[in-house]
């Protein structure tokens, strides 16, 4: 059973994996307190996405997780530096298929009393990497 992340502030490291751009992709994600101790984790196949919708995808469901395990702060840790830029309105969001990603990120987001949004070097989100692929790789072998 998952620990409790109530009234606490945890680090949720993301990441989406498409394989083409668009591709099968697929989504993983994972919830940690404040002492870097595994809270949660999870991983879903997505379909066909573009490497970028896979990274919003997996931003929602890990927020959507947070939730889940009564956190009140956020703090994101992701490899995509273009999400993380949009997120903190560095770049606006040009495409399209991203805006409505966008919206449901700050929508979910507005739930918590805080979510920071930080760009990470990918050598340093390799699990949430690994739960993306194991997402694709489980739909191709029929898991």
């Amino acid at each position: 059973m998952p620990a409790s992340g109530v009234g606490k502030k945890v680090i949720l490291y993301t990441d989406g994996a498409s394989r083409g751009n668009p591709g099968l992709a697929g989504a993983g994600f994972l919830v940690l307190d404040e002492k870097e101790t595994l809270l949660d984790e999870g991983k879903t196949f997505l379909g066909e996405r573009t490497n970028n919708e896979a990274e919003y995808d997996a931003l929602i469901a890990g927020l959507k997780l947070a939730r889940r395990l009564g956190c009140m702060e956020v703090e994101v840790r992701a490899d995509s530096q273009l999400m993380i830029r949009q997120l903190t309105g560095q770049y606006r969001v040009k495409n399209k298929r991203l805006i409505p990603l966008v919206l449901e990120v700050k929508k979910l987001a507005s739930a918590f009393a805080r979510v920071d949004y930080h760009h990470i070097p990918r050598a340093e989100n390799s699990r949430a990497d690994e739960l993306a692929n194991q997402a694709i790789d489980e739909m191709l072998k029929g898991k």
